[in-house]
Parts: structure tokens; sequence; C-alpha cells
């Protein structure tokens, strides 16, 4: 269980150099468009392909750190025992299988970009389309993996 959690806390660190790197590559991009007139598709497609990063490997750390959304008007004012029943039912009914879903349905959608070896319909795009795509796939495995830990400690904390 410590490796799952130093795993995903060392990707929040890449993700958090990625926030970074897209913060300036937004301003680089404004700043070249807006005062040179001039811009790079590239440069374009590499913002969203880091904010997808961003997203996508960011998922598992804000469950790590409990900071999902949830239904917060109820759930706050409910005792520790219904919140930890909440909890465990939400991963077993809905986040676990959302997830399983995600990876069985992205998997075919990863490796047809992968086969065809998809790449940015713009002229001056990016390549290797594919890549940015399998973080979907890598992204809920590492949700999985955060909430079997959670349901662990969820167990561990009802003995």
């Amino acid at each position: 269980m410590k490796t799952i959690d130093q795993l995903i806390k060392n990707i929040s660190y890449i993700t958090a150099f990625a926030l970074f790197l897209l913060t300036m590559l937004i301003a680089y991009d404004a700043l070249m468009r807006y005062f040179f007139s001039t811009g790079s598709i590239a440069l374009q497609e590499l913002e969203w392909h880091l904010f997808d990063m961003l997203i996508l490997l960011s998922i598992a750390y804000t469950f790590k750190m409990k900071e999902h959304v949830k239904i917060d008007i109820f759930y706050e004012n409910f005792s520790q025992k219904w919140q930890e029943r909440i909890d465990l039912l939400s991963i077993i009914f809905l986040i676990l299988p959302f997830s399983f879903v995600i990876i069985y349905f992205g998997y075919d959608f990863v490796m047809l970009s992968f086969t065809q070896n998809e790449a940015s319909s713009d002229p001056g795009g990016l390549s290797y389309r594919f890549i940015v795509k399998s973080l979907m796939i890598l992204g809920f495995v590492l949700v999985i993996l955060q909430n079997i830990v959670d349901l662990a400690e969820l167990i561990k904390e009802k003995k």
C-alpha cells in the first residue's frame, strides 16, 4: 500500500511540473499571438496535451488527498460511521466499476490510435496522439489502485 501511495505522490510531482510548463506555455503563446501576431499549432496542441496529462494523472492524487467532489452539503453533517459507509459504497459501486469501464473501452480507443499512428490533422500539429490518449488508461489504473488502498483502509478501520 505504501508503494501505491508513493507512486501516486511521485506522479503528483510530475503533474505539478506539467502545470508549471502549461502555465509558461500559455503565457508564451499569448505573448507571441497578441504582441507579435504569430503562433504555433504545435504549441497550442501541446497545451491541450499537457492539460490532459494534468487532469488524467491528478485524479488519483485527488482521491488520495480526499479532495474529490462529494455531496458535501449532506456528507459533512453525517456521522463518521455514515461517512465511511458512503465512502465504501461509492468505491465499490461507482468509482471502481466506472474506472474499469473507462479502461475497457479506452483500450480499443488507444489501440486504434496507435495502429493508425494518429497525428494531428492540422499542418504543423503534433504526431503520436496515442501517447496522450493512453494517459486515460494510466490515469484510471491509478484511480483503481488508489481506491483499493482507500478500500483497504476503510475495512481496516472497521476491524
